[in-house]
Order: structure tokens, then C-alpha cells, then sequence
């Protein structure tokens, strides 16, 4: 989304968080070069990305304290808990990352230990690439861990596709390598937990995705914390309309149903714009089904020709004879991930994976 009002991501690393860092790390390291930190902090900040300036943080707090690794890690420890981002702390395991990796066990336990104040995601990443056997062995173990944010590491760490990461080859070739800690976490209790496993096999599902759907289908649902996983990790299959995944979803049948006063509001619409969409879906069974219903629009791409883009709508189910309206509003406005062009955009309602509908809205240029 473009909105000059908002500020750009990159501005939580700002000269301010800079003086914060400075701060604090001088509260607990008296001896702090606070004056140094900052001149190599600011140094041309303004061009480099949220992610190099996280970087730059960690780069800059190693060129100016002038103690060994495990004797600075101790200081990192107390400087943690009064970073006041999450975010932020990322520069945390960064540090670790970067000059940590011949100090494995100590590295490994600085992770675990930073992860609860932010995440080590991407960090622990980087041990995987060096030494994949002994770090899995460790993140296997962190999948059985009390804390909420060490198991979440021990997920979100391992996923092949991990956004703002670098893939990991060998878990994109052989999922089962991380198949014990997602099956330790196929119930948890965290949300947060359950929203990392639901992506890690969501990722999967990109390159393998019979080895996920044979995963699930081994899987009870009568736990809904395992039912709710399944839900979000089969997504993407889902919006493709793959029946085993609608099936595990108790939505492998042919839908049978009725769509009425289809339509999209307005017809005609600028950039920055919200159209609405609604329709009435009739139930035509002699009995309740289950449906999985989404929509999708085919937007304009540059060259002329469409490209679809599929949205979640609900999952529910219709009794026989039964009637259920359904409304969304979409707001049309450019996103880092989708430029629009002008043009009419097909919309379709799926249900069931099965395109039962369609109608369509003019996108015109802003003037």
C-alpha cells in the first residue's frame, strides 16, 4: 500500500532508536563508546533497508566493544529486556549470527534466549546453513520447550520459504527432515505457535504438496487445535480447488447450490477505491453440506492480458433449503506485491474449489 502518511518500515531503525540502543547499552556496560556506536550507526542510513539497518546495529555494536564474544554476549543478555521494540531486538541474533558461529552451544542457547523477547528466525538460519545436523538436533529439542517463542522458533526457523530469508535447499528438497517438530507442534496451545506450523507446511505445499496432504490426512481433527492447522496450512491447495485438500476439509463434494444477486458495487471505480461484493448463496441439497467458499479477481496486468488472485471468503455449513448472504469490500490500492492497471477485472465466486458465477468491475485511471 502507497500512503505518504504512514512512515516506511525501514524508520524503526531511526537515529532515535539508534540514540535508544546507545542508551541503554551504556546503562549496562558503563564503558560503552556510545559516541562511536552512533557515528558508525548513522553512516548513510537513509539508503540502506530495514534489514540492513537491523544489521547495521549488530555491525556497529561489534566494532566498538572491544571484548570477546562470550564476554559481549553477556552484555546483550542484560541489554534485551530494555530494548523497547520487539522488532528491534532482532539486531540480538543477528549479532549471534554473525559472530557466534564458532561458539555453537553457547550460540545456540543465546538464541533460544533472545528468541522470547523478539525472534531469532532468520539467525538460527544461518547455523542451519553451516551445520544443518546439529542445529536441527537443537531446534528439535526447542520444539518440546516450554516457552511459546522457542517452540515457535523451532518452526518458523526451519521453513524452507521463509519471507525476508534466504530458502533452505535442503528442507525444500526433503520436508520430512523437520517432519518430528512439526508433528510436536500439530496441537499446540499457541496461536503463535499454530500460525508458524500452518505456514511451514503451507510452504511445503509449494513443492511438495502430496507430502502435506498425506501428512494431514494421518492427522486427527478432532483436536481444533490440529483442525485449525490443517485449515491454514492447506490454504493455497484450497484456493486451487485441490479435492484432497477440500476433502480434508469435509468439502470434497460438488457443491450444490445457487448463487443469487451476484453482484460488485460500483461498477465502475478508481485506484484508492472500494468496491463491494455480494451475493446470496441457495441451498439445492436434500441435506447440510459443507462449504468452502472464495472469490476471485482477474486483475489487469500490463501487458493486457489477466492474472487471477484468489481471497478467502468462509467456510460454513448450509442446511438444506437454507439461504446465507454474503458481503466483502475490497479496497483497490497499490501494494508492494500487485500494481493495478485499468481495465474490466473479472470477479468469481469458488465454492467448493468450483467457479459457480462471475460478474465484473471497470478499474479506471485516476485523473
Amino acid at each position: 500500500m502507497t500512503d505518504q502518511s504512514a512512515p516506511a518500515l525501514k524508520e524503526i531503525f531511526n537515529v532515535e532508536r539508534l540514540q535508544h540502543i546507545a542508551t541503554e547499552m551504556t546503562a549496562v556496560y558503563p564503558a560503552f563508546n556510545a559516541k562511536g556506536f552512533l557515528k558508525y550507526a548513522k553512516a548513510g542510513l537513509a539508503e540502506l533497508s530495514v534489514m540492513q539497518r537491523m544489521a547495521r546495529v549488530s555491525e556497529s555494536l561489534h566494532a566498538v566493544i572491544p571484548l570477546d564474544y562470550p564476554q559481549t554476549l553477556k552484555l546483550l543478555y542484560a541489554l534485551a529486556p530494555r530494548i523497547n521494540s520487539s522488532f528491534v531486538s532482532l539486531f540480538l541474533p543477528h549479532f549471534v549470527a554473525s559472530y557466534g558461529a564458532d561458539d555453537f552451544k553457547r550460540s545456540m542457547a543465546a538464541l533460544k534466549y533472545f528468541t522470547t523477547f523478539g525472534s531469532a528466525e532468520f539467525a538460527v538460519r544461518h547455523f542451519l546453513l553451516r551445520d544443518f545436523e546439529r542445529t536441527l538436533a537443537v531446534m528439535q529439542q526447542w520444539s518440546l520447550d516450554a516457552n511459546e517463542h522457542v517452540r515457535r522458533l523451532a518452526s518458523e526457523g526451519s521453513r524452507p520459504r521463509l519471507p525476508w530469508s534466504f530458502r533452505l535447499a535442503q528442507v525444500q528438497a526433503d520436508p520430512a527432515l523437520c517432519a518430528s517438530i512439526l508433528d510436536n507442534l500439530k496441537a499446540d496451545s499457541s496461536l503463535y505457535v499454530r500460525k508458524s506450523v500452518a505456514n511451514h507446511l503451507n510452504d511445503i505445499t509449494k513443492d511438495h504438496p502430496d507430502w502435506v496432504l498425506s501428512l494431514i490426512e494421518g492427522w486427527s481433527l478432532d483436536n481444533p487445535h490440529t483442525a485449525w492447522i490443517a485449515r491454514h496450512a492447506l490454504r493455497s491447495l484450497i484456493k486451487q480447488g485441490n479435492t484432497r485438500a477440500l476433502t480434508i476439509m469435509g468439502a470434497g463434494a460438488k457443491a450444490e447450490v445457487n448463487i443469487r444477486h451476484l453482484k460488485v458495487t460500483p461498477a465502475v471505480v478508481k485506484l484508492g477505491e472500494r468496491i463491494n461484493l455480494s451475493f446470496t448463496l441457495e441451498s439445492i441439497a436434500n441435506a447440510p453440506q459443507k462449504l468452502v467458499v472464495d472469490y476471485a479477481i482477474d486483475y489487469v496486468k500490463s501487458a493486457g492480458h489477466s492474472s487471477a488472485k484468489v481471497f478467502k471468503l468462509k467456510t460454513f455449513t448450509l442446511g438444506s433449503g437454507e439461504h446465507h448472504a454474503i458481503t466483502r469490500a475490497q479496497h483497490l490500492r497499490e501494494l508492494t506485491t500487485r500494481k493495478h492497471y485499468p481495465g474490466k477485472h473479472a470477479v468469481h465466486v469458488l465454492v467448493n474449489g468450483e467457479k459457480l458465477a462471475s460478474t465484473e468491475f471497470e478499474l479506471q485511471n485516476q485523473t
